[in-house]
């Protein structure tokens, strides 16, 4: 039985109390029962955490009455194990690094397409303005091979913090086109699209929610293989169920 909810959510937001914040985030997870990873910053929240279900209730409950996170975005998953060891709450320099201090999106999103519109694009091959579609995997080349939509650009990046030299290397292949950058559930994406944006691409828009979220709305269409999860189940299928290893 699938009994475990496990919640994955970000949001670029200014903190400006980060170490309060650890020892609250700690507190109330660990009496929730959680375990998982929070990272907080300067630019916000990113947390992927599981339990059994009353306890993250009660921790979203929480955390949500703040006004900072009042807008968090979380999307859910079940698995019949808890695939954390443990809770870890840590303050960091960025909530995913990239290292490039010029990227702000604590200060504005980038814009951003929801997955049914992508997945309507896709069947025909261009936009609304009739501009062909490309989708950019902003994941590391590991994870790109466990799946990845149909055609996507994949740069063979091994860390996130080597995506703006990549884009250097191959800004003129995405000319002309509208270019949909994508991630596991959209925090590297969103900071992809504000570089390539700053960096003179025309047209660039970020997967809301990214793959996780496209699942939950359009299921696997256009999508080959599974999504890879930085926790023990491994892998999700387009249900969001662990995909079994043989």
């Amino acid at each position: 039985m699938e009994s475990i909810l496990n919640i994955s959510a970000y949001r670029f937001v200014a903190l400006n109390d980060t170490a309060q914040w650890r020892e609250s985030i700690r507190s109330q997870a660990g009496r929730a029962g959680l375990k998982g990873t929070v990272l907080l910053a300067d630019e916000g929240i990113n947390l992927v955490l599981a339990g059994a279900e009353p306890g993250v209730r009660d921790f979203v409950q929480w955390l949500t009455a703040h006004e900072s996170f009042a807008a968090l975005p979380l999307k859910e998953s079940w698995s019949s194990d808890v695939p954390f060891g443990k809770l870890l709450v840590k303050v960091k320099p960025e909530i995913i690094r990239m290292n490039h201090p010029t990227i702000r999106p604590q200060a504005g999103r980038a814009p951003a397409v929801d997955a049914r519109t992508l997945a309507r694009w896709l069947d025909a091959g261009v936009d609304d303005a009739g501009r062909q579609v490309v989708t950019l995997d902003t994941r590391n080349a590991f994870e790109v091979d466990h799946g990845r939509f149909k055609g996507a650009h994949d740069w063979r990046i091994d860390r996130f913090s080597d995506f703006p030299q990549a884009l250097e290397q191959h800004r003129a292949e995405l000319a002309g086109k509208t270019v949909v950058s994508y991630c596991t559930g959209g925090i590297r994406c969103e900071k992809a699209a504000l570089l390539m944006a700053q960096a003179g691409v025309e047209n660039v828009l970020q997967l809301e929610g990214g793959i996780l979220h496209y699942f939950e709305e359009a299921g696997g269409k256009h999508f080959e293989g599974d999504c890879f999860v930085f926790d023990a189940r491994r892998t999700l299928s387009d249900t969001l169920v662990p995909v079994p290893t043989a």
